[in-house]
């Protein structure tokens, strides 16, 4: 198939690309130029992710540039987006998860494509913050188009539970939120995700579905999380709790001053991402027990997080996180 994938440049997007092109499909990335430029270094990681691909440069987030320098009047089968806002703030959800992908799917209706692949995320079905919202709009939007939809959901990824490796490799406590057995995940790799989106261009078991989807082996905990890292470092476990009540009472002084300085009011919506993801399992979420169900949440894939783990301590290879930076 002819495919246009959008999100190209990030961790997920990187990896759907290299799945798409060693599926033999054909592939072109839309990417937004940074400070003009109008290339890739063939040397970078990014241009050897995307390799066999065809790169056109524009921006997703404009209505004129996905139909000028995106489709460019060419027929596509399929389209796969893993473009997703970096903040989270209200302004950047609404104009990315929500706008930019109704773009998208104008054009890709005018342009006669049969199949549009959504990475969405499970935490849309406990909708309490701006960009879970905007995302569900456009869920709701991409159903009632017509056109064969997959939206995926996938529970976590390795990157976002990254962020206190080299921490605890300095010798510093892992931090909890409460104590850290609240809540749990099925974290997916980028490769299992990316194998996941490409098959569901010709499964038709995952066509017009939501498909939550998480990694293999059971669901873990934070607590867990850390006891494996410093398993691995052959290091005396050695935890830190962060009260909850901390984190509302920071959401609320943010939310008061956000009425007199606007900078302020994003950070607040910032400090309520953190605390969803605190207090709120990323599982499959069972509306009729009003509980989160680990056995309910799909498995995929074959690398557990504990392996991703394994291979950061001993590579010293752990992601740069950039906006996921928590710690």
């Amino acid at each position: 198939m002819k495919v246009l994938v959008l999100g190209a440049t990030g961790t997920i997007g990187q990896a759907t690309t290299a799945a798409l092109v060693e599926r033999g499909h054909t592939v072109v990335c839309l990417l937004r130029p940074r400070r003009g430029e109008k290339s890739i270094d063939p040397a970078s990681s990014l241009s050897q992710r995307l390799k066999g691909s065809t790169i056109r440069w524009g921006d997703p987030c404009e209505r004129s540039s996905l139909i000028q320098d995106g489709f460019a009047g060419e027929q596509f089968d399929a389209v796969i987006s893993c473009l997703a806002s970096r903040t989270g703030a209200p302004n950047d959800a609404w104009r990315v998860d929500y706008q930019a992908h109704l773009f998208a799917l104008e054009a890709a209706q005018a342009s006669g494509v049969k199949h549009f692949v959504l990475l969405s995320a499970i935490c849309v079905q406990k909708p309490l913050l701006a960009f879970q919202h905007a995302k569900l709009a456009f869920e709701q939007a991409l159903i009632q188009s017509g056109l064969n939809y997959s939206i995926v959901r996938p529970t976590a990824y390795f990157k976002s539970l990254s962020g206190q490796l080299r921490r605890v490799k300095n010798g510093k406590p892992f931090l909890l939120f409460g104590d850290g057995n609240q809540t749990a995940c099925k974290p997916i790799s980028d490769n299992d995700l990316a194998a996941f989106l490409a098959g569901c261009l010709d499964q038709p078991t995952r066509h017009y579905q939501i498909l939550p989807i998480g990694g293999p082996g059971p669901a873990i905990t934070p607590r867990q999380q850390g006891e494996e890292l410093f398993r691995l470092l052959k290091k005396q476990p050695r935890f830190k709790s962060i009260p909850i009540a901390m984190m509302s009472f920071i959401i609320g002084l943010l939310t008061v001053l956000g009425r007199i300085f606007p900078s302020l009011a994003d950070k607040a919506e910032l400090a309520r991402i953190g605390r969803y993801y605190a207090t709120e399992s990323m599982l499959v979420w069972d509306a009729s027990k009003q509980s989160y169900d680990a056995e309910a949440t799909p498995s995929y894939g074959t690398e557990t997080l504990f392996d991703a783990y394994a291979k950061w301590v001993t590579e010293d290879g752990a992601p740069e996180l950039g906006e996921h930076a928590i710690f």
